[in-house]
């Protein structure tokens, strides 16, 4: 930017024009706004899917504190550790495992290198480690940045000692003296956490961000962050309605990746209403909430709604023995290539994505019952496809049926064309593998 008595660098701006809004979704502009990559060897970064004790704590069946019903204990993580070897899932994330969560909104004052009684860090490492599985801890500031800059080194030191080069953070309380979280304040420390994390060849999640600036081209380390109204406030809110999930693509996914934390299976929160554990802990009490969308839109959201850490965010009794979670096993979160091949803002989306041989495709509709139909020319030609679609069952309804679902088998080839049906607040998924 020229100026009257000189040059000033300025952040970048863009206003992005598209035929159809899904050329706003295929844009890759944003990727290359900011400096290219400046570590040596980037080699050490790769997506994964995860699992993690999280979503027991939004529904108050489990706690953040030690205590009776403490989630983050070393036989909970093990036990959690032992699903994702099972299941072919990477990595495996824990909340609430260390000193600090007793003075959550108040003081705010976390020690990231010290656990909790019940949950053995170094034999937790030991385990994770045998079974092949990554984990990714946990750094929850509550906003106090200064109590956290003043271990920001130390603690990530330590977490790499133990094999953890993975780590989510969150920000969820006010930041000291008067500072918000979209300021400039806030803009220099998520520089220096970045800067810190690939010191020690660490990735990022961040919950309760700044805005995604396109940091991730120059520190690609900087995989995903919130940013928005994910998975956790339909725990203890009205919810976020169908139509949020068709919404964000066009919007905050334009960004960059957003952690939205997806594929609730316990939709209407039946196991955690019959917990004698669960209490009331946030806003409003969890038996008045539930997922506003069926199960297969849930299974479409991990196409959707993209993230190179995916999480798979639902207790794991609800996944174990259902016949549906075989699209997260099959799923792979290091996707080659993507493609937006239909939609309108708030309205309806399609989404497909390649990773090595494989192919996924998400479709996902607001408050209204969609028909679409899609072209398979995505797929490589002279090649046939088995095609496995999780589709929403012929009565199921978001309000009155959001668990009925269907499997079904076709053979397809890129000459075909398939009928995505979805009805209210629902959607599909379909995994093509080459036969």
């Amino acid at each position: 930017m020229r100026v009257s008595g000189g040059v000033f660098k300025s952040p970048w701006r863009t206003i992005q024009i598209a035929p159809k809004a899904v050329g706003l979704i295929n844009s890759g502009l944003i990727l290359n706004l900011n400096e290219p990559c400046v570590l040596e060897t980037p080699d050490w970064i790769r997506p994964m899917k995860y699992v993690g004790i999280w979503w027991g704590m939004h529904l108050g069946v489990e706690s953040w504190v030690i205590n009776d019903r403490h989630g983050a204990t070393t036989e909970n993580a093990k036990r959690y550790i032992d699903f994702a070897a099972a299941n072919n899932i990477e990595g495996v994330m824990f909340e609430g495992w260390n000193a600090g969560w007793e003075n959550w909104g108040g003081s705010q004052d976390f020690d990231y290198t010290r656990p909790y009684a019940d949950f053995d860090i170094k034999e937790i490492a030991r385990y994770a480690k045998e079974k092949g599985i990554e984990i990714i801890g946990h750094h929850e500031t509550g906003g106090n940045i200064i109590n956290y800059e003043k271990q920001l080194d130390k603690s990530y030191k330590w977490y790499a000692d133990l094999g953890i080069h993975s780590v989510k953070t969150g920000y969820a309380g006010g930041l000291p003296n008067g500072h918000n979280h979209h300021g400039q304040y806030n803009v220099r420390h998520y520089r220096k956490v970045v800067e810190t994390a690939a010191k020690y060849h660490t990735t990022l999640d961040v919950h309760e961000p700044i805005k995604d600036t396109g940091t991730r081209r120059t520190y690609p380390n900087m995989m995903t962050r919130e940013g928005a109204r994910g998975m956790e406030w339909n725990a203890w809110s009205e919810g976020n309605p169908p139509e949020h999930h068709v919404l964000l693509p066009f919007t905050r996914l334009l960004s960059g990746p957003m952690d939205y934390t997806p594929g609730i299976f316990d939709i209407l929160y039946e196991r955690a209403k019959k917990s004698p554990y669960r209490k009331k802990w946030n806003m409003k009490d969890s038996k008045d909430c539930r997922i506003n969308s069926t199960l297969a839109k849930q299974i479409a959201n991990w196409v959707i709604l993209y993230s190179p850490l995916q999480m798979a965010a639902d207790m794991i009794e609800n996944y174990e023995g259902h016949p549906a979670f075989q699209f997260f096993r099959d799923f792979d979160a290091d996707c080659d290539w993507s493609e937006a091949l239909a939609g309108e803002p708030g309205e309806y989306v399609v989404i497909v994505r390649r990773a090595g041989e494989k192919y996924f495709l998400g479709a996902a509709t607001n408050e209204d019952a969609r028909e679409v139909t899609v072209k398979l020319d995505f797929l490589e030609k002279d090649k046939a496809y088995r095609a496995v679609i999780y589709a929403d069952g012929k009565e199921a309804d978001w309000i009155t049926n959001p668990t009925a679902y269907e499997i079904i088998e076709k053979q397809v080839t890129a000459e075909d064309t398939l009928s995505v049906d979805m009805v209210r607040g629902g959607g599909q998924a379909i995994t093509f593998m080459p036969l």
